[in-house]
């Protein structure tokens, strides 16, 4: 069978999935709202989201089999919008789900079928990874659909390992992957390259319940969860270099690059940044509003005029002087509406929406921006690199400039944003596009504000009791109060005491369960707000109400491993300051089950030498077994004798005092070991700058050390193994590895250059002769710049006065371009080569320059290479002649 990828529209590919599925006995769902009910989440981040009840079983399916073509909204790699060939924020991913029905060996056979058979791509383009561990997924691939086994790439967790949360349906992942390159063979294998390789389908078989302690158990139906990129297929099958050039996107881009009569294609790169950053997020905008979301400061509404500024500010930037927002939003309605008619019906309100926010926001960038001006101008004049935290909080405070805006120019000028110094000069400033994930849910917030009167603050139990029974305050679901909630619902429970430990410091919230008659709740995080912890959990078995009695547990090992991490932060920071520096001073934290994370003000690396020393000294104080001594006094005594305050604490009149004696004092409250032996041994991770002045430390404690050395050592086995070499000997192995590669890359380099040399030497009986000069324009196919521009050299000095013009397209999407000049063309007739082949250059969608002599350039458009060859050589002739 011959396979050819077909030219597709995107409404053909999303057309020709869905009905491929519903052929197949699947039911076509329409799109989910990009505001969630899962209040857990600000958008729908994921075509699965809507169906996550189902899959945990809080809601029963709607059919056996469904298909879906789902909006998705995702901000978290949001500076990557426009500079990469696949970010967005705004997505559709197609998917098709089976409600324990069909599993892996359907889901592979039918992804296949309809990658090969319907798009028309070739399998030899097609490479399948696996999760590692996944030999039946790895046996169909092989023995069912016929792919050589070193093409299948075994991938572990992180890329190749579903979970919906710490506890819950989980499972492994199938992924398959584009080859835009296939001609570099298929021995060495890596789907990291994505210059190379473009993920656009991935099969989550959802097989297993994880508990709370991490064990696997079978799922008694077995699910699958898609999901096919649209914005990616429509790439492979319309053969443009980026998502953005397809027509889902592209006519955006078109209108808003019209608004100031630019040729996207003939545009500088910073440029096409811009107007890619426009048609993305204006196409988000668009559908968040049609979706009722209206801009805000808060939540959802605050990620929307985040994204409406983004446009704006990224509109000036190509010239936009007044609004235009509208005009470009009216191309994205209209292709919107194509597969969302609801868009179209809510026009004039998306309309007034975006006029009302992009005429605030001009207002206030024409005030801010002056101020900003000066602001960099003075960071340069004294020849620093950060804009002071006070000076970014005055420009939001007075102007209304948002901080990521200031960090976003800042970052254009090549300077940096205090921004600790900002959030302290703000006080309280709330981080609004992390609201949902790092603070209360806002449904639990208006429900807690309801029941202020009724509950007091919880009572803590935790520092002497690991277990207790208590009295249930409240029950609410999704934020809201209830009287009674069932086996599988998700619950916020209130309690009148607790042993459970919440969040606060920097240590994270306990887990444990809550267990009464036929009744089990496991918990997996606690958190609180005016002195009242919430339990967030779930409950595995029976019912819960108001005013049950429930035996509180905490999960005792989770509990000692934080113990342990949390005691040796507060070691860590007296080692700093007795081996690096007295004035050392917190910056922040994370003390978790798992690891620990400390952040301090230091304006410099802290040394090698200074780690092995710090580490040293730390495990000196664990294995010297000093005793930790707990007390509670007045704040003024604990400052008087010496105690060191937490990050981000506000303490009363009365403080709690961690002591272990002639080594550190500090402010607390969290929970810690009794003697610095129960943390065992401490080892240091990593050492790095996050933000000017500030450094930061990540840390293993306790028995957190031995996985972390469990999964080095499985790392030097395996290295021995493939070296052949004893560990001791891995690094002389690699280093001798290291070495004949720089051989041989020294060798290859030197055959390119001959090779060069010799394609160039027979070019030399095609130049002109153009007044007292000789001229010289020509391709020489795939060669690399730099072989490239050693021909122009040799040319150069062998032709005499002359005027070399040397081109290449080394990759499809890549052109190369160098003029070497000889001292007269400089000279007699002012031409300067970095100069000319910038200009060149910018004909094939790039730039470039160089020397007077020697230059070179580059571009991204191969189509335009033989007009930008033709201009050079016309200009050359008319200055030359």
């Amino acid at each position: 069978m011959t396979y050819s990828p077909q030219f597709l529209k995107g409404s053909e590919i999303r057309d020709k999935f869905l009905e491929f599925y519903a052929q197949r006995g699947h039911k076509i769902l329409p799109s989910a709202s990009l505001v969630p009910e899962d209040p857990t989440v600000l958008l729908t981040i994921a075509g699965m989201l809507p169906f996550k009840p189902i899959f945990l079983g809080q809601k029963p399916a709607p059919c056996d089999r469904a298909t879906t073509s789902q909006k998705c909204i995702r901000t978290n790699d949001i500076e990557n919008v426009g500079r990469t060939a696949r970010h967005h924020t705004f997505f559709e991913m197609l998917g098709n789900f089976s409600f324990g029905d069909y599993f892996k060996e359907q889901a592979i056979a039918w992804a296949w079928e309809l990658s090969t058979e319907v798009f028309g791509l070739p399998p030899e383009r097609l490479i399948p990874s696996v999760y590692e561990k996944d030999d039946e997924a790895f046996a169909i691939w092989r023995d069912q659909i016929g792919i050589p086994e070193h093409r299948i790439q075994r991938m572990g967790d992180e890329d190749n390992f579903w979970v919906s949360g710490p506890t819950g349906p989980c499972g492994p992942c199938s992924e398959i992957y584009y080859d835009f390159h296939p001609e570099q063979g298929d021995q060495h294998i890596d789907l990291e390259d994505d210059s190379r390789f473009i993920e656009f389908y991935n099969l989550v078989f959802m097989q297993y319940n994880r508990d709370i302690e991490g064990h696997l158990t079978p799922l008694e139906k077995q699910n699958i969860d898609t999901g096919l990129g649209l914005e990616r297929m429509a790439q492979i099958l319309q053969s443009v270099p980026n998502n953005y050039e397809t027509d889902l996107i592209f006519p955006i881009i078109e209108t808003a690059a019209k608004v100031v009569a630019i040729d996207y294609h003939k545009a500088d790169p910073q440029t096409q940044v811009s107007l890619k950053v426009i048609g993305d997020h204006v196409r988000s905008v668009v559908h968040m509003i049609s979706d009722g979301i209206t801009a805000s400061n808060t939540d959802r509404g605050y990620v929307l005029r985040r994204l409406i500024r983004r446009v704006v500010r990224h509109g000036r930037l190509i010239g936009v002087t007044g609004n235009f927002i509208n005009q470009v939003a009216e191309t994205a309605i209209q292709l919107a509406e194509i597969a969302y008619p609801q868009v179209r019906e809510r026009e004039n309100f998306i309309q007034q929406e975006l006029q009302r926010e992009e005429s605030q926001f001009l207002k206030t960038l024409e005030r801010g921006e002056k101020l900003l001006a000066d602001v960099i101008a003075k960071v340069k004049k004294g020849k620093k690199k950060v804009i002071t935290g006070q000076d970014a909080f005055k420009l939001y405070d007075t102007y209304g400039f948002p901080l990521e805006l200031t960090q976003e120019v800042a970052e254009e000028q090549g300077l940096t944003v205090d921004v600790e110094g900002f959030n302290e000069a703000m006080q309280e400033q709330i981080q609004q596009s992390q609201a949902a994930y790092e603070t209360i849910d806002l449904t639990v917030q208006e429900s807690l504000d309801q029941l202020a009167a009724q509950i007091h603050p919880t009572e803590f139990l935790g520092y002497t009791d690991s277990q207790a029974m208590v009295q249930v305050e409240a029950v609410l679901v999704e934020g809201k109060v209830v009287e009674t909630a069932e086996a599988g619902t998700k619950v916020q429970i209130i309690l009148t005491k607790t042993p459970f430990y919440a969040e606060s410091g920097g240590q994270i919230g306990d887990r444990g369960y809550l267990t009464g008659d036929d009744l089990v709740i496991a918990i997996a995080d606690v958190q609180k707000e005016s002195g009242i912890f919430i339990h967030y959990g779930q409950i595995e078995r029976g019912s819960v109400k108001k005013g049950d009695r429930v035996q509180a547990t905490i999960d005792r090992a989770c509990r000692r491993r934080t113990q342990a991490n949390h005691s040796a932060t507060h070691l860590l920071q007296a080692a700093l300051k007795k081996i690096v520096g007295e004035s050392i001073a917190q910056a922040g934290s994370l003390v978790s089950f798992d690891r620990l994370r400390f952040d301090f003000n230091l304006p410099r690396a802290v040394t090698p030498e200074e780690l092995e020393a710090v580490e040293t000294q730390i495990n000196t104080w664990i294995a010297e077994a000093h005793d930790a001594d707990v007390c509670v006094m007045p704040l003024e005594e604990a400052k008087t004798k010496g105690a060191t305050a937490m990050f981000g604490e506000k303490y009363g009149a009365e403080v709690r005092v961690i002591d272990f004696p002639g080594v550190s004092m500090e402010l607390c409250g969290g929970t810690h070991v009794k003697n610095t032996a129960e943390i065992g041994v401490f080892k240091i991770i990593s050492e790095a700058g996050i933000s000017a002045g500030v450094r930061r430390i990540e840390a293993v404690a306790g028995p957190a050390v031995l996985d972390y050395l469990n999964v080095r050592d499985k790392i030097v086995k395996e290295l021995g193994d493939r070296f052949k070499a004893k560990p001791e000997e891995i690094t002389d192995r690699v280093n001798s590895l290291q070495g004949e590669l720089k051989t041989a890359q020294k060798e290859l380099e030197a055959l390119k250059n001959e090779l060069a040399l010799a394609k160039s030497d027979q070019l030399l009986n095609q130049a002109e002769a153009v007044g007292e000069f000789k001229i010289l324009v020509a391709s020489l196919g795939d060669l690399d710049p730099k072989a490239l521009q050693t021909a122009a050299e040799k040319l150069q000095q062998k032709l005499g006065e002359s005027a070399v013009i040397l081109a290449s397209t080394p990759a499809p999407d890549k052109v190369s371009l160098v003029a070497a000049f000889s001292p007269q063309v400089n000279k007699a007739k002012q031409l300067q080569a970095g100069k000319f082949i910038g200009k060149i250059a910018k004909i094939c969608g790039g730039g470039g320059g160089g020397r007077p002599n020697l230059a070179q350039a580059g571009g991204r458009d191969a189509s335009k290479l033989p007009e930008a060859l033709a201009t050079a050589k016309q200009q050359l002739e008319e200055a030359l002649g």
